[in-house]
């Protein structure tokens, strides 16, 4: 029925004004006190339930940052099956981000190119917001991803981080530094060592005992990846998400000229799997078990969520998936998660025979 609907309307739609409709839908779950009945038809299974950065999380499938910029929506996401909500990416001053048009659909690749530029908000518009849902009940994990306000120069970006890490860290089950957009001028640069050190190191001090997370690009070489991976380890952060949008335009089945048509921006969907994947297992290699690695980018179905976990995440985003699937997707894959793994269960107690 979605896909009918996905086909016949929504692709219609210029792709930031659908997400604003389904996104009021959404928000709508909560304000007309839906989210309990909701929840009936919803509700991951309890053998879903995972701890991980010392929290309780109902599954291990969540919403990655982008969706709900200023915490808008998280109770209506926690009761369409999210484990957890990834508000943001906000910063420490409200931005419109960069002029629209801006979001655009690759239908053929079940991709998504942005360049949204952290619209949001900003903070101190956001903490009330936060505020609140961290008080509702059955509430959903709320992590909170803050970025480089653009008015901003990089080297004033640590100051700029802790007017987030300040107002917001109190309010969030867990804190990732975004470092890895493409569509902020100078951002992905922190992540360079000498800036991402201490940018961390004074993130963590601020935030106090909420955990810390470093969100890092696909782009990065194997070795750039593995001295972020040691540097998160000798910080002593909480963890690692993999990854962020590529910029990469290699293997789409769009052709070259209707790519290049659309202009700058991050891809996600489909294409980023095999990238975020590989990223997943090498930074699975070279840091503790028990660091919490979250893996984002290209997941679509449970198998893929499996695939994830079986290589070694803690947890698994998705976003682009949600605008081709619909409403129904997390519980989708939270169904199909509890057959994979339950079939899992049954083999390997079964024995050889």
């Amino acid at each position: 029925m979605y896909r009918l609907f996905f086909n016949l309307v929504l692709c219609r739609l210029d792709p930031e004004r659908a997400h604003h409709l389904a996104f009021v839908v959404i928000e709508a779950i909560d304000r007309l006190g839906l989210s309990s009945v909701i929840r009936r038809f919803t509700a991951p299974h309890p053998s879903l339930a995972v701890t991980a950065l010392g929290l309780s999380f109902s599954s291990p499938f969540g919403v990655a940052a982008g969706f709900d910029k200023d915490a808008r929506a998280v109770s209506g996401l926690g009761a369409l099956g999210f484990g957890h909500v990834e508000v943001g990416t906000v910063t420490g001053v409200g931005q419109e981000g960069n002029p629209q048009p801006r979001l655009f659909r690759l239908v053929a690749d079940r991709a998504v190119i942005n360049r949204m530029g952290f619209n949001n908000a900003g903070a101190a518009s956001v903490q009330p917001r936060l505020i609140r849902e961290m008080t509702q009940l059955d509430r959903p994990i709320i992590g909170v991803n803050i970025g480089k306000s653009r008015s901003v120069a990089v080297d004033d970006a640590i100051s700029d981080y802790l007017v987030s890490t300040r107002l917001l860290a109190a309010h969030a089950d867990y804190l990732a530094v975004n470092v890895s957009s493409p569509n902020t001028p100078g951002l992905r640069g922190l992540q360079e060592l000498e800036r991402l050190s201490p940018l961390l190191a004074a993130v963590k001090a601020a935030a106090g005992a909420t955990p810390v997370l470093v969100k890092i690009a696909p782009d990065l070489s194997d070795e750039e990846v593995l001295k972020i991976a040691t540097l998160v380890t000798v910080l002593s952060l909480d963890g690692i998400i993999a990854t962020n949008t590529t910029l990469s335009r290699s293997g789409l089945e769009t052709s070259d000229t209707a790519v290049t048509a659309l202009g700058a921006g991050g891809l996600s969907g489909a294409p980023l799997a095999a990238r975020s994947l590989a990223v997943l297992r090498l930074i699975r290699t070279h840091v503790p078990s028990e660091l919490c690695v979250i893996s984002v980018g290209g997941v679509e179905s449970a198998a893929d969520v499996a695939q994830r976990l079986a290589a070694g995440a803690t947890l698994v985003q998705g976003y682009t998936a949600f605008l081709y699937r619909g409403p129904l997707w997390a519980r989708q894959v939270n169904r199909g998660l509890h057959r994979i793994l339950r079939q899992a269960t049954t083999v390997s107690t079964a024995g050889p025979h």
